[in-house]
């Protein structure tokens, strides 16, 4: 069980770090990769169309302007994937926002707000949690654990009125 973490440019890391970080805390392996739907395609297809042999359950996938990258990584599997507009040009990452959310009809791509890595690294654990009873276990800790830190936020403020 392995999540694949592909982004169009190593300026995305500092986005998609995150979500690696996050699936570690989880067990869930990553592999990573930097290929341009645009400049490298060729890389792409071949990066997407090996990656269940490596054994790959899932993509989170990067971009940033034209953000193609996941509608082409979705167009070559049939495994999940998870789309991370990224805020990379004056728009505010908005023209990568309708990139990957506007797909056409049998080939989604689940996208996740702007720079929303974390939450795609989420959505792949909850992916794999549904045949997995251990990572449930997780998920409904991390939850509580997300319960207890809001908890402790709002004790700081009262505390301080």
């Amino acid at each position: 069980m392995k999540a694949a973490v592909l982004m169009g440019s190593d300026s995305d890391w500092a986005v998609l770090k995150p979500a690696v970080e996050l699936l570690k805390q989880f067990g869930i392996e990553s592999v990573v990769e930097v290929a341009s739907a645009h400049r490298t395609p060729a890389r792409v297809r071949e990066f997407v169309t090996s990656a269940p042999e490596k054994g790959v359950g899932v993509f989170i996938v990067g971009a940033g302007a034209a953000a193609h990258l996941a509608g082409v990584v979705a167009s070559y599997t049939t495994l999940p994937v998870i789309g991370v507009p990224i805020n990379a040009t004056p728009l505010n990452g908005m023209d990568a926002l309708l990139s990957t959310v506007q797909m056409p009809s049998g080939v989604p791509v689940a996208t996740m707000a702007v720079n929303g890595a974390k939450n795609a690294a989420v959505l792949a654990v909850e992916i794999f949690a549904v045949a997995d009873q251990n990572l449930q276990k997780k998920l409904a800790d991390y939850r509580a654990d997300m319960v207890k830190g809001v908890e402790a936020k709002a004790a700081k403020v009262k505390a301080q009125l």
